[in-house]
Parts: C-alpha cells; structure tokens; sequence
C-alpha cells in the first residue's frame, strides 16, 4: 500500500457525548491513542484531512449543537486551516459537502477512523466506496459499543467490531491499523507528490 496527497484523512466523529449515557460499554481503549498518531502524521506531512462531527438533531442527544458532548475529545479538533464536514446522519457524504471536498482536492482514497466502527465509519466506508473512493478503515483507530440484540441479550463490543471490519474488508474497504498506515505514507511532505 502506497500513500500520498491524493489520500484524505477523515476522522469521524472523536466526540465527547460517546461518553454519556445512554452509550453503553465501549470497546478498543486505544483508539484515541492510535487516532492521534494517524493525525500528527497527516499533520507532518502536509497531507489532506477533513475532520467530520455529527451534529445530532435527536432531541436530547449528547451529540447536539449546544451540549458539551458534540465538542471534540482533547486532541481532535480541527486546527487552523483544517476542514470541518457536520452532518445529522450516519454518513458523512449524505447532506454533505464531502464528496466535493474530496472531488476538488483529487482525492482518491480515503483513510477513515472514529466512533462507531458499526455506525457511521462502516457508513462513510460504504458510501465512499460506492462514490468510487479506494476506502481503508484503520481498525485499532475505531471502537465499538455493547449492542443489546432485540431479543434480550447483548452482543459484546469486540463481536460487534470483528463482525463489521470483517463486513468492511470482504467488500469495501482495505482494514488495516495505525502502524501500517503510517508506514504507508511518504517519509517528509517534500516527498509528496
């Protein structure tokens, strides 16, 4: 895998009101750990990144304009000069801007991770590849949350995560983590082509 400035990062969703109830357990510890590799990396290399947050419209939400919760976690906000994409649904390219974004830069490939690899990464990842983008998911940059099952139960967040990057990667997706994308990327901005 080969990366360079026709590949955009998209970080999705890295938002305080995940922690709030009523989201349950959570999975992946790491993920903003590894998220704030994969954005200090772009970062260094000059390379495109457009930061996406749900601006719920639920009433109620943790994810609403106006709450605490729709700020980003530390480290994950947008900086100067980065751009911004809000959107009230799962994915980012409905109601959006996205797909013009990444038109006008020359994009061909994304690179996505963010809350929840079930939800709106899976997605973003889908509808991206169906716009035609190369997609790749960086699996251990996203986390899953217990889903209760309908009927009493409760699959386990590290299930749900399995089952949905294995979803990903037979269809639309490249999975891959952290490391190896990083190891993907041109060594200095100068490098960039």
């Amino acid at each position: 895998m080969n990366l360079d400035a026709r590949t955009a990062l998209i970080p999705i969703d890295v938002q305080l009101g995940f922690d709030d109830p009523p989201w349950p357990r959570r999975n992946n510890p790491a993920m903003e750990a590894n998220g704030l590799r994969l954005l200090a990396a772009w970062r260094e290399r000059s390379l495109p990144l457009i930061h996406v947050r749900h601006d719920s419209v639920q009433p109620g939400s943790s994810l609403a304009p106006g709450h605490p919760g729709n700020g980003f976690r530390a480290g994950f906000a947008p900086q100067p000069a980065e751009a911004l994409v809000t959107k009230s649904v799962n994915a980012a390219f409905i109601g959006t801007d996205l797909d013009l974004r990444l038109r006008r830069l020359g994009i061909e490939c994304i690179v996505l991770f963010g809350i929840s690899t079930d939800m709106c990464v899976s997605t973003t990842a889908r509808v991206g590849a169906n716009l035609g983008y190369r997609v790749t998911v960086v699996g251990d940059a996203c986390c899953c949350f217990d889903l209760a099952d309908g009927v009493g139960g409760t699959i386990a967040a590290d299930d749900v995560q399995r089952a949905h990057l294995a979803t990903l990667r037979a269809e639309f997706a490249e999975v891959i983590d952290t490391e190896a994308v990083i190891a993907a990327l041109p060594h200095s901005a100068s490098s960039v082509a």
